[in-house]
């Protein structure tokens, strides 16, 4: 059994410790059941949970948040339209984003899959300064896709 200094007070029979505990006008918790013999402690319990309830609060303020945000473009968009695209991968990756580019084939634009391939890797150069590939271009049914994340 501890007190709550942090004092070891030995091996106590069960009324002896919820005695002392009551002396305190504190709460017996017990620490670890699996030990032999089980240790308890001294303790308020409810400011004890309080505190493991800020700890988690703050460890989730630290914690970074990644958004996979997502942009389409189609094997024949415009040189101007690439840009503004390329653009608003730009702005993703600034907020620490990952950024998935999906190249959609409609119809018989299947078989332009070597163009599709190259705006994908157009993109990647454009955006190489503050974004790599995480993931490579690759087919997934009628789209072609890759996974851009922030340097």
């Amino acid at each position: 059994m501890i007190d709550p200094e942090g004092n070891q007070l030995g091996i106590l029979p069960l009324h002896q410790a919820l005695a002392a505990a009551s002396e305190f006008n504190l709460d017996l918790v017990e620490i670890s059941p699996n030990a032999s013999p089980p240790v308890c402690k001294i303790m308020d319990f409810g400011r004890y949970k309080y505190e493991e309830t800020k700890k988690k609060q703050e460890a989730k303020k630290k914690q970074a948040v990644v958004q996979l945000k997502e942009i389409k473009v189609r094997p024949k968009t415009g040189e101007n339209d690439l840009l503004t695209k390329t653009g608003h991968i730009k702005k993703f990756i600034a907020k620490k984003n990952k950024v998935k580019v999906t190249c959609v084939f409609r119809g018989r634009e299947i078989t332009l899959s070597a163009l599709g391939k190259d705006v994908l890797t157009q993109i990647a150069t454009e955006t190489a300064d503050v974004a790599v590939v995480e993931q490579a271009p690759k087919f997934e049914g009628r789209a072609m896709f890759m996974i851009l994340a922030p340097k």
